[in-house]
């Protein structure tokens, strides 16, 4: 996949330790072929980090889903990852994501490359209380400056990505849409 394609998939699984084993629930609601799993899971140590990303890579190839890790581009080259999230410095050979807050943020992740943008928060949300929601004019104004497909989050679900969609976002990610039973 090239840095800006629009091939990604339009849900995603932003992974954490809150989840505990409703993790594996949540990866097999997904939609085959068209979901992705972003794992970040960033308490764990690295050796539990690490089996548990291998657990999930497994997952996502059988089933069709896009597999990422956040913040560790060695882990995510080790397991044959399609996109990093969060790396330190853009990887060579390797698709990138970025988590966008704001304008700047936007413009950053287009000038270092960005294959894809997670923008947030859309909603309020159980995982960051206390942020301070977007608004959706300048979320429409991060979607037009980040120049790569930009994933709505914070408090998404297929409800409210209906007004997403509108406001250009390609897709979007959760924790707890995935969880819900």
């Amino acid at each position: 996949m090239t840095a800006r394609q629009t091939g990604w998939p339009h849900y995603w699984l932003m992974t954490d330790e809150r989840m505990g084993e409703r993790l594996w629930e949540a990866i097999d609601r997904l939609p085959i072929g068209d979901g992705g799993v972003v794992v970040r899971h960033y308490n764990l140590l690295i050796e539990a980090r690490s089996t548990l990303a291998g657990q999930i890579a497994t997952i996502c190839r059988k089933r069709g889903l896009t597999f990422a890790i956040a913040g560790d581009t060695e882990l995510a080259v080790t397991l044959d990852a399609e996109l990093v999230h969060r790396p330190a410095t853009p990887p060579i050979g390797l698709p990138f994501s970025r988590p966008v807050h704001s304008l700047s943020e936007a413009n950053a992740a287009k000038a270092e490359g960005a294959s894809l943008v997670f923008v947030s928060p859309i909603h309020e949300t159980r995982s960051h209380p206390n942020a301070q929601r977007l608004g959706r004019k300048l979320a429409r104004q991060i979607v037009k400056a980040c120049g790569c497909p930009a994933i709505a989050l914070g408090g998404m679900d297929s409800r409210n990505f209906a007004g997403a969609e509108k406001d250009g976002f390609y897709g979007w990610a959760a924790i707890d849409a995935w969880i819900r039973t």
